[in-house]
């Protein structure tokens, strides 16, 4: 593991899964904005068939599956409703682990992620972002009480005694790295439920992740936990303020031009706001002047 001063893109480059790291290999650009064998588009190829395939990690409530089978959370949401509006009126989902993501959009397992994953230079590298859509602050979930006084990354530097479980391949442990968390105090989990499974069990002492997911998760699993204070972490001086949206592959410029048309209508119209707000996502959380652009260079 790397030690020493990173700057902020690399503090995030595992976080913006791994790249290097996974393995993976970038996805290559092809002309025709994304024109099929036989000249068809992708967005009429998904209207032929009527359903976007969508990968999701299951993650209260970005993006998972409920009790029923059927895709559910606020990125769900958000491409349901986008589809709907360019002529294809159903998604179905298929749940893969976090690291899974992208490396399933580039095999065509899937047309899009619907995971709120967020918009980092490294990310970008590999596929298209629609504009943001959402975002939510940090924060951890621990044992009712606290008893280790946990605040921020930090927490797990000063003491060496405490343990961390973070999604594989998460900006969550790009922070963990900037912040120089002993890898020997870092679990590397596939998803939400078997973080909550080692805390339970006493495995580690806290979870980190977004403080939304948190909320929704003791609302749907209980048990003697806390979430702690919400924060964003500073990076290089500068408040690290993430913000989720859309994956697709980037040869699919002409329908990424699309979703983005509809994305911009429902934030203007205030639709945005009504797919977040029953997953627990108000006005605060909404995209503010930021842009995809400037979130892939920064």
């Amino acid at each position: 593991m790397i030690r020493g001063t990173w700057g902020r893109r690399d503090a995030l480059r595992l976080g913006g899964l791994g790249l290097a790291t996974l393995g993976l290999a970038a996805c290559s650009r092809v002309d025709g904005g994304g024109a099929q064998e036989g000249g068809q588009s992708t967005l009429d190829r998904l209207r032929e068939k009527g359903f976007v395939a969508v990968g999701l990690a299951n993650e209260i409530p970005f993006g998972f599956v409920d009790g029923s089978g059927e895709p559910a959370g606020q990125s769900p949401a958000v491409a349901q409703a986008v589809f709907e509006e360019l002529g294809v009126p159903e998604i179905q989902a298929s749940p893969v682990s976090w690291d899974g993501l992208i490396p399933g959009l580039q095999a065509n397992r899937f047309d899009v992620i619907a995971a709120g994953v967020f918009i980092t230079p490294e990310r970008c590298e590999q596929v298209a972002f629609s504009e943001p859509t959402a975002t939510s602050p940090e924060a951890f979930l621990v044992a009712e009480g606290n008893p280790h006084g946990i605040e921020h990354f930090t927490s797990f530097v000063d003491n060496p005694d405490i343990k961390l479980a973070v999604l594989n391949a998460s900006v969550e442990q790009g922070y963990a790295e900037y912040f120089e968390v002993p890898e020997s105090q870092l679990e590397l989990i596939p998803d939400q439920t078997t973080g909550y499974e080692l805390l339970e069990a006493g495995r580690v002492d806290a979870i980190s992740m977004l403080k939304v997911s948190h909320e929704y998760l003791l609302l749907d699993r209980g048990g003697p936990f806390e979430v702690t204070e919400a924060f964003f972490p500073e990076i290089d001086g500068k408040e690290e303020k993430g913000w989720g949206g859309l994956c697709l592959r980037q040869q699919d410029t002409e329908l990424l031009d699309e979703v983005n048309r509809v994305i911009a209508e429902f934030k203007e119209s205030g639709r945005l706001l009504e797919l977040g707000e029953e997953w627990g996502f108000t006005e605060a959380d909404l995209p503010d002047e930021m842009t995809t652009a400037e979130l892939c260079e920064a």
